[in-house]
């Protein structure tokens, strides 16, 4: 097994949306990159072609990540391929199914969201610390980040969403749970929150969106895109805030302000 020279990054749900744009900015930033997908293997190579004529380094990996086997063996193929690994984005998400009232939820809906928005990524960080604590111990990586993306969902309701914004709601509880567990083992743990950001999964619902922005949703007044996200993540990965753990990052213009 080689080791790359690069630290290595996962991002899951990485061959659309707000997880291309985190894989091809830690690209840039030095990272080898592991695009993780549900289906879609064509984005993917895409997304890693991008990357690779950039002059980087990236691998697709296909896996579910609300289910289990699927999860460790994303991060086997990891360390197959690249022999580390420094970084965990879990992006992956999906949105209620059906985006139905809460009295007409269904339980199937509510254990498919949350076996993917929140148990997965719960995993996934858990058996990614494992390894990088070996690692740190066996002096291959000197740190390790993981960074949660949320959503404003988590503290917004949605009652057509309820699901959803439940399991976001969860994950700022679950980032600072694995903050605090892995300090101690030189760890860092964010979460990143965005709003309205562009991309496939709010293009349904994008003239509600762009009016709710036109009137001034949020201070800054345009729809939010994936490379904003992408930023935010890159600054936390770079280890610019050592003394720091358990932080939420709103990228949503400053919608989380309350105004009167």
């Amino acid at each position: 097994m080689a080791t790359s020279s690069k630290p290595v990054a996962i991002i899951t749900g990485a061959s659309r949306g707000i997880g291309r744009a985190i894989a091809t900015r830690l690209a840039t930033d030095g990272y080898a990159t592991v695009v993780n997908y549900h289906s879609n293997r064509q984005a993917a190579d895409e997304v890693c072609g991008e990357i690779e004529a950039g002059g980087g380094q990236a691998i697709a990996v296909q896996a579910d990540i609300g289910n289990s086997a699927d999860r460790l063996r994303l991060v086997e193929e990891t360390l197959s391929h690249l022999g580390r690994l420094d970084v965990l984005v879990n992006n992956a998400g999906i949105t209620s199914v059906g985006r139905k009232d809460l009295l007409d939820a269904t339980e199937e809906s509510w254990e498919t969201v949350f076996a993917t928005n929140l148990k997965g990524p719960f995993f996934l960080a858990q058996r990614a610390a494992r390894e990088m604590i070996a690692q740190m111990e066996a002096a291959k990586i000197e740190r390790g980040t993981i960074i949660n993306v949320s959503s404003i969902s988590a503290y917004a309701v949605s009652t057509n969403r309820a699901d959803y914004c439940m399991a976001k709601a969860a994950m700022q509880m679950m980032t600072w749970l694995l903050a605090d567990r892995l300090a101690e083992n030189k760890i860092n743990v964010y979460e990143v929150c965005p709003g309205v950001i562009a991309s496939d999964m709010t293009a349904p619902v994008k003239e509600k969106y762009d009016r709710l922005i036109a009137d001034g949703m949020s201070p800054i007044r345009r729809w939010g895109q994936p490379g904003d996200v992408a930023a935010a993540v890159s600054m936390l990965a770079s280890g610019v805030l050592p003394f720091s753990t358990g932080e939420r990052i709103n990228i949503d213009g400053g919608f989380h302000i309350r105004r009167l």
